[in-house]
């Protein structure tokens, strides 16, 4: 059911010369891949009516920034975007956070005085209240945010011809009635029409009434759940509360924990599907079980998905989430390239 992955990077040079946007496939180790420029300078990653795409998460580890996103989606060729929260913040401005630099001195300081660290480092009395500070100015600047800038930041990204669907603010249900505000706001201000959170029924209750007041959808995404007693019969009970609710399904992640086909699963709750995210790995039966793979050498039956979503018309963003390791020749941008790619090959 998976494409040869040893087919797909032989494809002729020839076979290939129609797309829009190629990240190279054979750059040295550690080079940014560069794309072919499209006629009207726009990125294009809709094949035969799918909407390909990927979560900014799948850019994790590397330099941040408006100008970077821009240039990884850019040479990834994604013009369908799932925008980390956090990420669309740092574009916008939002003061540095001090955890990492105070995790790194209370580590130090552990090590230096002889402690054996196990786990995640406690910080002690004063990096928490400068946490807390941290957290203080977040809010006031949240609360005075330059929404003429965020105006800015979505142009820049739609003049590349990219499209941003989901804002990933993660709200929950212990979120402040303005936090929640805000990250409708945020999401609607560039263009998104959804937000997606972590499948939650307290959540669901919290954040719906939210969603139908901002005339937006909330989003749920899935890791295991649907492989617990809780949900093992599926997500009707959040679904629902409110029609306002739909699926951030996370077909790899349902795949490699239930074994179940995820077609199946999109026939069910089609219609309460906004986007899905796309991995390729093993299935729970398999000697390393539900395990990321590089795409095509997994068991996740990508093929099929993409044709029956292509065949039957079905308007999911489709997002690559890039979690598979990125060995040491290659890095995050050129894997997301070769994703889409990949996909491409299953669609035309």
């Amino acid at each position: 059911m998976n494409k040869s992955r040893r087919r797909f990077l032989g494809v002729s040079a020839a076979a290939l010369a129609g797309i829009t946007v190629l990240p190279s496939l054979t750059s040295c180790a550690g080079a940014e891949p560069k794309a072919a420029a499209p006629a009207d300078g726009k990125v294009n990653s809709n094949f035969a009516g799918v909407r390909m795409g990927c979560i900014t998460y799948s850019f994790r580890g590397t330099p941040g920034g408006l100008e970077n996103l821009l240039s990884y989606c850019k040479n990834a060729g994604v013009s369908n975007l799932e925008l980390m929260g956090n990420d669309l913040e740092g574009c916008l401005g939002i003061p540095e956070s001090p955890q990492q630099r105070l995790m790194a001195e209370a580590r130090a300081a552990a090590e230096k005085a002889g402690q054996q660290i196990q786990g995640r480092i406690q910080l002690g009395p004063e990096a928490q209240a400068e946490m807390a500070k941290y957290q203080e100015t977040v809010k006031a600047w949240r609360a005075s945010m330059d929404w003429d800038k965020v105006a800015e930041v979505r142009k820049r990204f739609n003049d590349l011809g990219i499209d941003i669907h989901i804002v990933k603010t993660s709200p929950g249900a212990n979120s402040s009635d303005e936090d929640l505000d805000y990250a409708f706001k945020l999401a609607k201000a560039m263009g998104a029409p959804a937000v997606t959170t972590e499948l939650s029924l307290d959540t669901a209750k919290r954040v719906a009434p939210f969603a139908e007041k901002h005339d937006m959808i909330l989003a749920f995404h899935n890791h295991m759940q649907y492989a617990t007693d809780e949900w093992k019969d599926g997500p009707d009970p959040v679904l629902a509360i409110s029609p306002n609710i739909m699926l951030n399904f996370d077909q790899g992640h349902y795949f490699g924990s239930t074994g179940k086909h995820p077609v199946d699963f999109i026939k069910k709750y089609g219609d309460r599907i906004f986007s899905i995210h796309m991995k390729d790995k093993t299935g729970p039966d398999a000697q390393e079980p539900n395990a990321n793979q590089v795409w095509g050498q997994g068991q996740t039956p990508l093929e099929d998905l993409l044709h029956y979503i292509r065949d039957e018309k079905k308007p999911f963003y489709c997002d690559v989430e890039l979690e598979y390791p990125v060995k040491p020749w290659s890095n995050a941008v050129k894997e997301v390239g070769t994703c889409i790619n990949y996909a491409r090959q299953i669609l035309l």
